[in-house]
């Protein structure tokens, strides 16, 4: 990685700053949604990694510090193009060693999630090859992978555990996260998901695993800092509600926030759980209306993952429109994992959001930055272009901000800056 420099992008043709509308606090909801603050002949400067300013490209040039040191200044014309935030994954599975090609051609034959899991597939499947694997062929997988999600507009990633269902091979994931966050310019926020399904030589004794994860996994991920929060999956065939409180219950004990899979399969009642303030929701296929309302009071996103349902070939997808017009936060994410969701392509997961869960392009543009950050809690730094900010920004070789997902399975992402660091595809 090469040490931050100076930067001018200028000519800008559209800015999308994602700046917070007037006297709106928290993540975007409703309408807010909509305000993507675009400026347009725009220019940003960062220094330091760190966005200085941000507005007209005839405004920039008249800055008298850009005068003095343009020379040393690298300057990146923007001229018929489109820059965005750098976009927030905040949910993702990197920590695995092989596709599960079985589990693929299965499906096509017609094979339920929940049949191929009881014939060994599913999630069970990755776990022998992350057991086995040494934590330096993890740190090179979770690498490669956040490499090729910063050249299609990824700076901040959340990356989970989960792969490995043991107290070694979890500790072993989230360490390969750490290292390989090491050498990646951007930003990796770690989560442990030791609790992703129950492990096979604990089938039918789930509470001792359990009780593996709250005294063990979660004090160990705490104590090493190597973990900012715990996710678990609660759902038929994964984790009772019960459970999941008792591992949210451990997890506030020893001072990680919390996150979970909710309702990608059934639907749970979620009024329980908001005693643990949870950052994010994330599925929501399921979702009663009463919960839609409850969570239109609360600042939990409810983080949409489009990218599992088209890859499981799924007809209906998250309630995107019910969410958003009751006043739910919600967030875009890949969920990029060897077996539901294999895509590091966060403006493909936009493109389902707007062709499966009508979600306009303004919507998803704003649930893939800002509220991603707020998913995140990272919103005080990332999400928006705004002075004081990290230097996240992507390039977009497009004219108008609606071909970002307009633009399917094509990678229109020309450069990403990441913490002021240039990223180019290739």
């Amino acid at each position: 990685m090469r040490a931050t420099e100076p930067l001018l992008l200028f000519n800008i043709h559209q800015i999308l700053t994602l700046q917070n509308p007037a006297a709106s606090i928290g993540p975007r909801r409703g309408t807010d949604l909509k305000e993507l603050g675009v400026i347009e002949d725009a220019a940003v400067l960062c220094l330091g990694g760190k966005i200085v300013s941000v507005g007209k490209t005839k405004d920039a040039f008249r800055d008298p510090w850009l005068k003095r040191n343009r020379k040393n200044v690298t300057e990146i014309d923007c001229a018929n193009k489109v820059v965005l935030p750098g976009f927030v994954d905040s949910h993702t599975h990197p920590a695995f060693v092989s596709p599960r090609l079985v589990d693929f051609e299965k499906r096509i034959e017609g094979a339920s999630y929940q049949e191929i899991a009881a014939a060994g597939g599913g999630i069970r499947s990755s776990v022998e090859s992350v057991r086995k694997a040494g934590k330096r062929l993890l740190t090179k997988k979770v690498l490669a992978a956040l490499h090729d999600m910063a050249t299609h507009g990824a700076t901040t990633v959340e990356a989970k555990s989960g792969y490995g269902l043991t107290v070694d091979s979890e500790m072993k994931s989230l360490e390969a996260i750490r290292d390989a966050a090491s050498q990646w310019p951007g930003t990796v926020i770690s989560t442990l998901l030791g609790a992703h399904v129950v492990p096979k030589e604990f089938v039918n004794r789930s509470e001792e695993y359990v009780a593996a994860v709250c005294k063990e996994m979660i004090p160990r991920a705490a104590k090493r800092k190597i973990a900012q929060f715990v996710d678990v999956f609660c759902d038929k065939g994964a984790f009772t509600p019960a459970e999941a409180a008792q591992i949210f219950e451990a997890a506030q004990q020893h001072g990680l926030s919390v996150r979970a899979h909710m309702g990608q399969l059934t639907e749970t009642n979620l009024r329980p759980f908001l005693r643990f303030n949870p950052a994010s929701f994330d599925h929501m296929d399921h979702v009663s209306e009463n919960d839609i309302a409850l969570l239109a009071r609360h600042d939990t996103l409810a983080t949409l993952v489009p990218g599992a349902n088209y890859f499981l070939g799924i007809k209906e997808y998250a309630p995107a429109r019910r969410l958003i017009d009751a006043g739910v936060p919600v967030a875009l994410a890949t969920d990029y994992n060897p077996g539901t969701s294999p895509t590091l392509s966060m403006p493909m997961v936009m493109s389902l959001a707007c062709t499966q869960m009508k979600m306009s392009p303004a919507e998803a543009i704003a649930a893939a930055t800002i509220n991603g950050a707020w998913a995140l809690r990272v919103a005080d730094r990332k999400g928006s272009i705004e002075p004081g900010k990290d230097a996240d920004l992507a390039i977009f070789a497009v004219g108008d901000y609606r071909e970002v997902p307009y633009w399917f399975g094509d990678n229109r992402c020309e450069m990403t800056i990441v913490n002021g660091i240039i990223v180019r595809p290739g």
